[in-house]
């Protein structure tokens, strides 16, 4: 059986095969939305594809938190985030600027606001009503969905597979086709990383997926893991390779987890990639000058316990008095000096990043030199993707999204220029 634009043709040839007038999305996450928003409101027919019961599972639990949509910092700054993916990123991120995206959201009833920390998030601080007031409006517009399709690739002839949840299979002979297949990170919400085999199979070059935003595994006494599992360390200073984040962590059973650590992720991923393991530094007084802890670490501590006196005169909780001794040993320093630079600069040795189905987001995918200016794979003609299954990343705090809505944006800007229509106005106008 074909399926074209959605339609179940029964007994078509070869020789009568024709393609279709509408353009395949293959994947139903904010990248794969947009571009069907984009596409839909310049005429074309869309039909999306998603191998879920329903659209957007991980842009609903990004959003249990407060969705984080996108940054207000200076643009410069802002495209400074994506690392080595800048110089790529950039046409498409100043052609669809964090403005446009919060103009988008606003036009579906969701405005927003900025937080203390630059971020911003929409007045409801969730993501379910964007995401239904979004679904409505693509419906309305006509994008057709086909759910619980699982793209398994081409077949010989070169038309699209989808396996059905009941095991049967589709094809489509779609005019363009949107890859939008997310990373592979939180795979129980639809992005297993599956597309991987299937483009490499092809010639298309892909940077192995690796966790990016994630956690670390740390071999905790067990002691030490029982008692502060599922505690937060909290006002913090995070340091290594030069750089030093301030925020908050997470213990864990298996290690470290939080957005302090998430931002210095990349980092401490590839150093252990290339040794093994590596050293972080963490401050618990990072307010507290040298010489002021000095001061305090040489009063008398008398018949106190060591961490009755670091709990009355440094103010620290057993957690944090206790990773101290996960780091050197039950027995702390005595001598101010060395207790100062202890507080200072607690070392951690990080044994490996959290699993990949375990991180925020996925590093590695489709090599940019993959794809030309308009996000369509050289190889592939007629083939654009966008979004977490391209090689990029970037720290939380609103980046993800935005380079998954530009990226989409842009690659359906790519799919108009390919079938010779005109771009629709940007999305954001209403």
């Amino acid at each position: 059986m074909l399926v074209l634009c959605g339609r179940p043709v029964d007994n078509v040839g070869m020789d009568d095969l024709t393609r279709s007038s509408a353009v395949a999305i293959i994947g139903g996450g904010p990248a794969g939305l947009i571009a069907a928003e984009m596409l839909s409101r310049a005429g074309v027919p869309v039909v999306v594809y998603d191998r879920m019961p329903m659209p957007g599972r991980k842009f609903l639990m990004a959003g249990r938190g407060g969705l984080n949509l996108t940054h207000s910092e200076p643009l410069d700054a802002f495209l400074d985030r994506y690392g080595t993916a800048r110089e790529f990123l950039a046409p498409a991120i100043e052609a669809f600027p964090p403005a446009c995206l919060r103009d988008w959201a606003a036009g579906l009833g969701q405005p927003t606001f900025v937080g203390s920390s630059g971020r911003v998030f929409p007045a409801a601080m969730k993501s379910s009503p964007l995401l239904r007031a979004w679904l409505v409006r693509l419906q309305t517009s006509g994008v057709e969905f086909r759910l619980r399709r699982d793209w398994v690739g081409w077949d010989g002839h070169g038309r699209l597979q989808f396996r059905r949840h009941d095991g049967a299979v589709e094809t489509a002979v779609p005019a363009a086709t949107v890859l939008a297949l997310g990373g592979a990170s939180w795979p129980r919400l639809g992005a297993n990383g599956a597309w991987v085999d299937i483009l490499s199979e092809r010639g298309v070059a892909v940077v192995p997926l690796r966790p990016a935003n994630c956690g670390f595994e740390v071999r905790w006494s067990d002691v030490f893991r029982q008692r502060f599992q599922g505690q937060p360390l909290k006002n913090l200073a995070l340091s290594f390779d030069g750089r030093m984040v301030r925020g908050e962590v997470l213990v864990t059973a298996y290690g470290l987890e939080g957005g302090a650590i998430y931002a210095l992720s990349s980092g401490l991923r590839d150093h252990i990639a290339s040794h093994g393991q590596v050293v972080l530094r963490i401050d618990l007084c990072p307010d507290r000058t040298a010489a002021d802890l000095r001061r305090r670490l040489s009063r008398p501590r008398g018949r106190r316990s060591h961490s009755d006196f670091l709990r009355r005169t440094l103010g620290l909780p057993p957690i944090a008095i206790n990773l101290m001794r996960e780091a050197v040993g039950p027995s702390l320093p005595e001598d101010p000096d060395e207790m100062v630079h202890l507080v200072h600069a607690v070392p951690i040795e990080l044994a490996a990043p959290a699993p990949l189905e375990r991180a925020i987001s996925t590093a590695g995918g489709i090599d940019l030199a993959e794809l030309d200016g308009s996000f369509m794979l050289r190889r592939l003609p007629g083939v654009f993707a966008a979004g977490e299954m391209l090689d990029w990343e970037a720290p939380t705090g609103g980046y993800l999204l935005q380079g998954a809505f530009a990226s989409g944006v842009a690659a359906a800007r790519g799919v108009l220029a390919w079938l010779g229509r005109n771009h629709p106005p940007p999305a954001s106008d209403r």
